[in-house]
């Protein structure tokens, strides 16, 4: 099984308006006449990264990447009105419409895995297969352990750094005193607060922590913007259990699941509270990994489930 596939370019790129307001890029690689899967992105608000590409046998599969609301490459940037987990949903469903696609595998992590099992229970037949990392659920506790106390215990110091521009009386309500800031008309308070919120989560997303990729302020600012009003809004769930509620939908869809042991961002207990929930679920917890994607054990384990659940539940 190789750890990635070549980079390789994009056989089509286009944009699908799907709303008065949004515009959303996209791009399909691999074969045309190939397996179908859309991949949903973390975040909320990273957007399509060429690096996406390369988790997919470009012979094999037909693989479609977009950018979601306000996310880099899609327009207009950084918009939180027509934005929440609803209309996200829904733009997967219009984008295969467009597309012409009669079913497909669902690929994601993190805020992707969430935005996948919503997908899935909202439109069970047109998902063959889920293929997840990184399990994020939206519920408080999920919340809690990352911007309250949890995740604060094991990077007590890149914590510091990261409450340090908020004042002390606000800090019992992290996500909206940074929510303030990030949508202050004034373009360098956004900038600084954006920044801060990216180092925090940039510090604690890998198992060893490497220098982040250079971004432009505009989606630096767009990706903290997006994020911080899903988390200021728990995700625009009716419960933080609506998930786990809504499992009953979901168990007959096959599920893989690469979960790093050393997860702080997302921690291998929700990856175990949804396994247990459907039973039908394989869970990888892969020893030696974190949070991203991008790191070796992560990476070659949804190789091998997408792989594996094309073989074993793709008929043409």
């Amino acid at each position: 099984m190789p750890e990635r596939y070549p980079a390789i370019e994009p056989f089509r790129t286009d944009t699908l308006q799907v709303s008065d307001l949004h515009r959303l890029y996209y791009e399909e690689i691999g074969n045309p006449a190939g397996i179908p899967v859309v991949f949903l992105h973390g975040g909320p608000g990273v957007g399509a990264q060429d690096y996406y590409r390369t988790y997919f046998d470009p012979q094999r599969f037909h693989a479609v990447i977009f950018s979601q609301r306000g996310a880099p490459k899609s327009l207009p940037l950084g918009e939180l009105e027509q934005n929440d987990t609803w209309q996200v949903m829904e733009d997967i469903e219009k984008l295969r419409a467009h597309l012409g696609i009669e079913k497909w595998f669902v690929f994601g992590g993190s805020w992707g895995s969430t935005l996948a099992l919503t997908y899935a229970i909202h439109f069970p037949e047109r998902a063959a297969g889920m293929v997840l990392r990184g399990i994020f659920l939206g519920q408080q506790s999920e919340l809690d352990w990352m911007f309250k106390d949890g995740a604060c215990r094991i990077f007590p110091e890149e914590w510091e750094r990261f409450i340090a521009p908020i004042p002390e009386i606000e800090r019992s309500d992290l996500v909206s005193a940074y929510y303030s800031r990030l949508t202050s008309p004034d373009y360098a308070t956004s900038l600084t607060f954006a920044r801060a919120w990216c180092a925090w989560e940039s510090a604690i997303i890998r198992l060893l922590p490497r220098v982040p990729p250079l971004e432009t302020d505009e989606n630096i600012i767009a990706f903290a913007r997006i994020e911080c009003h899903y988390m200021l809004h728990k995700l625009f769930f009716p419960q933080d259990t609506y998930l786990l509620d809504n499992l009953d939908k979901i168990q007959k869809i096959p599920l893989w699941v690469a979960q790093g042991r050393y997860d702080i961002i997302c921690p291998a207990i929700t990856a175990v509270e949804l396994s247990r929930r459907l039973p039908g679920a394989i869970l990888n917890i892969i020893p030696g990994a974190g949070h991203s994607i991008v790191e070796p054990g992560i990476a070659s384990s949804l190789i091998e489930g997408i792989e594996t659940f094309a073989d074993r539940y793709w008929s043409s």
